[in-house]
């Protein structure tokens, strides 16, 4: 669409640029118009005949005024060429700068058409009159084969001596007598005078012609007189010169007919846009008019009696389509906005059906934040904003919800991760036999593993490691137990083991508590036994009194571990044996 927009009005730009040339040069009527964009932007390239002399700074001049009526809102640098016809470069060129301002291009107050087409003012225009190399400019050559207009068209006209031969012939035969009253038959005939003084004022008419209104008067002085000529019968010497006049007459009527009606089509046009259009199909019926408003008047050559006011008409009804082709631009633009954020929508709704896990979930959200987004640049002055402000209030929700089960999701991601993290820190723990933080681990994996939400896509994988959770717990903690249980027997029996002297040493596994007496307390213990009237009986007494008292310590601590006791002394000779119910 842009690109067709784009030719449309580079077309309507050359047939304005001509035209107005016609209109203030003299010998204009051999110029060629053509307009071009390159990556510099505009190019108007004018080319003539060899043998016509020019004046450049008018030439460009007149350029330089239909430009900037054109575009009067727009900042733009334009190249400008004269060119002699066959000739490969331009012999001048001109570097215009156009800068904004009002005028009456753009609807603004004040400015009329007379002052409009008013003589050029002298204009500091900079041109070069020459090219020194031909290197230094790329071929400009948008012309191929420019049209030829034929200028006239040969007449034909029947001489009325035939005609009167036989009006003799019908005369002479009789009853001619009606015949011969006849307007035009006999007598003057004021119908083709009156049609011929016409015919001669009709084009001052309709040069001096302002509005529609006077070519409408003029078209109805002219179909009366055509009517008049409509009485004289085909007998009459004149009839065919009537006939004629009546061709001429119809030809003119008829083309003030095509102006009025685009006249009208313009005024038509020129109604609708004083309202804002409210789709595109509006503007679709605008555009349209304005073709057919433009259309017709293009056709009217520079030689014609109704050209004068068809150009005034003609550059403003350019100026305003070239106005509505933007807009049917930008409001394409628009709509297709719409429309690609509601099929992302849609992207959005079927991914949230066949979301699974959270980056699923993410896509959703940053989907429907897609549509919503493209929603939301809509302007109000776009057709479609009405109908993008209604999926709004259905989308917003949506993406509530979405990023609000993402973050659920995410959460739910992080504590399963977590719980199966602290499950894998308690392994670690029990193959180095820390029970305690074993036991930890295993509690705050299982408490974690809880805590994940039961509508997320986790839950399921949680549940499933709750009951290895703890069961693990439950051995971490008996291990525990059974560890803190051998410490308080590696204590009791420090304690046991000790008075004043090392009485025994020990070990404790799961097979029980192994005692042994140390060979220094055996000595002490044989010595009494050996000699115990000595002056020392005493203390014999006291070391079997001891080992009595050593061996209910140790039945003590082996009941309270719940472990088998063995006490042997220090040569592995078995004193005391406490078995587990005994």
């Amino acid at each position: 669409m842009k690109v067709a927009v784009q030719q449309e009005d580079l077309q309507l730009l050359a047939k304005t640029l001509q035209e107005q040339l016609l209109v203030e040069v003299s010998s204009a009527e051999v110029f060629e118009v053509k307009c071009a964009v390159n990556k510099d932007g505009l190019m108007v390239l004018t080319q003539h005949e060899s043998d016509v002399i020019v004046d450049a700074q008018i030439v460009f001049a007149v350029i330089e005024e239909v430009l900037q009526s054109v575009t009067p809102h727009t900042d733009r640098q334009v190249q400008c060429f004269l060119r002699v016809f066959g000739e490969q470069l331009p012999y001048a060129k001109c570097f215009l700068a156009l800068k904004q301002r009002g005028g009456w291009g753009d609807g603004g107050a004040g400015e009329t058409e007379e002052e409009y087409f008013s003589p050029l003012s002298s204009s500091a225009l900079t041109y070069s009159p020459s090219f020194d190399e031909a290197e230094e400019e790329e071929p400009f050559d948008p012309f191929a084969d420019a049209p030829n207009f034929p200028t006239s068209k040969a007449g034909f006209q029947i001489k009325p001596i035939l005609l009167g031969a036989a009006l003799v012939g019908i005369v002479v035969l009789g009853g001619g007598a009606y015949l011969l009253t006849r307007p035009c038959v006999m007598s003057e005939c004021k119908e083709i005078q009156t049609a011929e003084q016409l015919k001669i004022k009709s084009p001052q008419l309709m040069r001096r012609a302002k509005s529609e209104k006077e070519l409408v008067a003029i078209q109805q002085q002219l179909a009366a007189a055509s009517a008049t000529l409509n009485v004289i019968p085909g007998w009459s010497p004149r009839y065919q010169e009537s006939e004629e006049l009546k061709a001429s007459l119809s030809g003119r009527s008829e083309k003030i007919s095509q102006v009025v009606k685009a006249l009208q089509t313009g005024a038509l046009a020129t109604q609708k846009v004083q309202t804002p259009a409210s789709s595109l199909e509006e503007l679709q019926a605008r555009q349209h008019l304005w073709r057919q408003a433009i259309a017709p008047l293009e056709t009217i050559s520079s030689s014609s009696e109704l050209y004068g006011l068809v150009q005034g008409k003609l550059l403003n009804y350019r100026v305003r389509l070239h106005a509505v082709n933007q807009q049917i631009f930008i409001e394409e633009k628009w709509l297709k906005k719409l429309t690609a954020a509601k099929a992302v929508a849609s992207v959005a709704e079927n991914r949230e059906t066949t979301a699974k896990s959270l980056n699923d979930w993410q896509k959703v959200k940053s989907t429907w934040l897609v549509a919503i987004n493209a929603l939301n640049s809509i302007p109000l002055t776009s057709s479609g904003y009405q109908e993008a402000a209604k999926l709004l209030i259905d989308y917003r929700p949506k993406l509530v919800a979405a990023r609000d089960r993402a973050t659920k999701e995410q959460l739910a991601t992080k504590t399963y991760q977590q719980a199966v993290s602290a499950a894998n820190q308690a392994k670690i723990y029990q193959q180095q036999n820390q029970w305690q933080a074993a036991a930890t681990y295993w509690d705050q994996a299982l408490q974690t593993a809880k805590k994940v939400s039961q509508d997320s896509l986790y839950y399921t994988q949680a549940q499933s490691l709750i009951e290895p959770y703890s069961i693990a717990l439950k051995q971490a903690q008996e291990k525990l137990q059974v560890v803190s249980s051998f410490q308080q027997t590696r204590t009791d029996l420090d304690k046991t083991c000790i008075n004043g002297i090392r009485i025994c040493t020990f070990s404790i596994d799961n097979a029980g508590i192994i005692v042994r007496l140390t060979p220094e307390y055996d000595q002490i213990r044989q010595n009494n036994l050996a000699n115990p009237y000595s002056e020392n009986s005493s203390t014999a007494i006291d070391v079997t009194n001891h080992l009595q008292i050593l061996r209910e310590a140790l039945a003590v601590i082996g009941e309270n571990a719940n472990l088998p006791l063995f006490l042997y002394d220090s040569k592995g000779q078995v004193i005391y044996t406490r078995t587990l119910g005994g």
